[in-house]
């Protein structure tokens, strides 16, 4: 049975912290559980970190990957069983850096797409302190990358909100360039698709990772630096500042 995926009920899920939860499988030092907060490594977004504390005590959760199954991974000496039941707790300070580092990556692509030709976002990794896009075809220059900076900081200057649901392709086709939406990507089928949405279609995306419910959470965005990948390709990293609203983390357990 797949896991329960806590964190995609909503936007507000990704702001919960705590859950309890039954173990499902275990195999050496891999254990799934039948529903989590943990966010698997997936859609160019990394794991969340954290503790899951059992009968034996809180164990360190240092890697969490899968997609039916989430396989979260553990010291090897964790002794949990099938059906023991744990109290899972993930780092908030991580888990909000990659909310703001993804929606802020939602931002750029929408921007750099609208304003060079329809440039495609083709590849992305978000981390913590930094993250990286991929975009094709085009070649910034330093005057595009400043305006790029300038779009996007404007943008979450005027906070907009950002929002989930559930869309069928051909309403998202509807509303969106599936060039823009990288829509061809996606297998063919998968018929209803969890979308991200800034603003009133500011930009609109299908997308199954943790995002900030106001642009103002992101903090300024830098730049940080280009290279090519060949073939038209070009990657561009940036950071981001620290931001004037600091969201409190949901601690009531689900």
């Amino acid at each position: 049975m797949a896991t329960e995926r806590l964190y995609l009920k909503s936007i507000k899920s990704g702001y919960f912290t705590d859950f309890n939860a039954t173990v499902s499988s275990v195999d050496g030092d891999q254990v799934s559980l039948d529903r989590t907060l943990f966010y698997p490594l997936g859609g160019g977004q990394n794991w969340d970190l954290g503790t899951l504390e059992g009968p034996n005590g809180r164990l360190s959760v240092h890697e969490v990957r899968g997609r039916g199954d989430i396989l979260h991974t553990l010291d090897p000496q964790h002794q949990l069983e099938v059906g023991d039941e744990v109290n899972g707790a993930i780092d908030w300070k991580r888990r909000h850096a990659h909310m703001r580092m993804h929606t802020a990556q939602h931002l750029v692509s929408g921007v750099v797409y609208e304003a060079f030709n329809g440039a495609r976002t083709v590849g992305n990794q978000i981390h913590d302190d930094r993250s990286r896009i991929d975009f094709n075809p085009i070649s910034f220059t330093e005057e595009m990358l400043t305006e790029v900076t300038r779009q996007v900081n404007t943008l979450i200057d005027e906070d907009y909100k950002v929002t989930d649901s559930t869309m069928t392709r051909e309403e998202v086709n509807a509303e969106m360039p599936p060039e823009r939406t990288n829509m061809d990507l996606l297998p063919s089928s998968v018929k209803e698709l969890r979308v991200v949405k800034i603003g009133d279609n500011l930009d609109l995306c299908p997308c199954a990772g943790t995002h900030v419910q106001q642009l103002g959470e992101i903090g300024h965005i830098e730049i940080t630096g280009k290279k090519s990948k060949g073939k038209g390709t070009q990657r561009i990293t940036y950071e981001l500042h620290i931001p004037k609203i600091n969201p409190v983390p949901v601690t009531e357990r689900i």
